[in-house]
């Protein structure tokens, strides 16, 4: 099973859903509107292993703890942005608990000084992160600069909207669920 968590438009979860008949691919975020064409696509195109999840990083379903083979948060904002970037224990074992013992999850984000005030957040240092990660039994594989080739392979509509990679750097972050 694989989780795209902050779907936004779905766009991932679809082009999970195709590629890998065998997965059921969940996109979760907590606005219907941006979801709602992925689902209708998901429907008229019978990708029955698409599923499409109505809610927060703050309110996740029980029913999806534990279950996932791997987790993506490709380009978030809001909430999920600043609980990850400032390690929030609450935003970090929400994402823990969605994994299966072993199991990673990728996350991908970019945070230009212009949008410090939209998020209010100051992002914590590699290490910090890492430590809060750890409290939440998540072990950081690695941190880093994603590269542009990482960053297209997303296929994500922010990510271009962003100019992601070129215009702004990327923080690429892998981690695994002990």
């Amino acid at each position: 099973m694989a989780v795209d968590l902050g779907t936004g438009d779905g766009r991932s979860v679809l082009h999970t859903a195709r590629c890998e008949p065998g997965t059921l691919a969940i996109g979760i975020d907590p606005d219907v509107a941006s979801m709602r064409r992925a689902a209708g696509t998901a429907a008229r195109g019978r990708l029955t292993n698409a599923l499409f999840v109505v809610a927060s990083v703050e309110a996740l379903p029980e029913d999806l703890e534990g279950v996932a083979d791997h987790v993506s948060i490709l380009f978030p904002w809001g909430s999920l942005l600043r609980g990850i970037v400032a390690g929030a224990p609450g935003t970090l074992d929400a994402i823990a608990a969605l994994l299966r013992p072993g199991a990673e999850v990728t996350a991908m984000w970019s945070i230009a000084d212009r949008d410090r005030r939209h998020v209010a957040i100051e992002p914590l240092a590699t290490d910090d992160l890492a430590l809060a990660a750890a409290r939440c039994g998540l072990v950081v594989l690695e941190q880093r600069l994603a590269t542009p080739d990482q960053i297209d392979a997303t296929g994500s509509t922010w990510a271009k909207r962003l100019r992601a990679g070129r215009a702004r750097e990327v923080t690429f972050l892998r981690a695994r669920r002990s």
